[in-house]
């Protein structure tokens, strides 16, 4: 039994948080290269999103066992295997909704990133630019 202790309890909830976002993000990028690609082997998504087949193969099941991804025979499916992975309707409507979320997160990152940017253009041309300068120039 694991025991939360107070000083601990911020840093889990983040954690925590911060693993659901990426999963979910993972879950979309699957979903989305899915709508688009359906008779992708499990290796090129992988390939694709830069994780590995096991990782894919864990992903792929999860949302299968969600209802949102089916696998389908497809005689006609570069997969040797006769199969495409499709969404089904809940996971189109699914995907819709966490492309919101996705789409939320990122001009939240995008933001921030950017606030950042713009202070540390102030702060560079800021005194201690000055002082840059003057080191350059010979002066003290």
């Amino acid at each position: 039994m694991q025991l939360n202790r107070p000083e601990t309890e911020g840093i889990d909830k983040f954690m925590a948080s911060r693993q659901a976002k990426l999963q979910e993000d993972t879950y979309f990028r699957v979903m989305h290269l899915l709508q688009k690609n359906p008779d992708f082997t499990q290796r090129e998504l992988a390939e694709r999103l830069g994780i590995s087949v096991g990782a894919l193969n864990y992903c792929l099941k999860a949302l299968m066992g969600k209802g949102l991804v089916k696998m389908k025979n497809f005689a006609n499916s570069k997969n040797k295997f006769g199969y495409v992975y499709v969404l089904t309707p809940s996971g189109i409507a699914e995907k819709a909704a966490i492309t919101h979320r996705f789409l939320q997160r990122k001009l939240h990152e995008y933001e921030a990133l950017w606030q950042e940017i713009e202070s540390l253009k102030t702060e560079a041309d800021g005194p201690t630019q000055l002082r840059i300068q003057k080191v350059a120039q010979g002066g003290h």
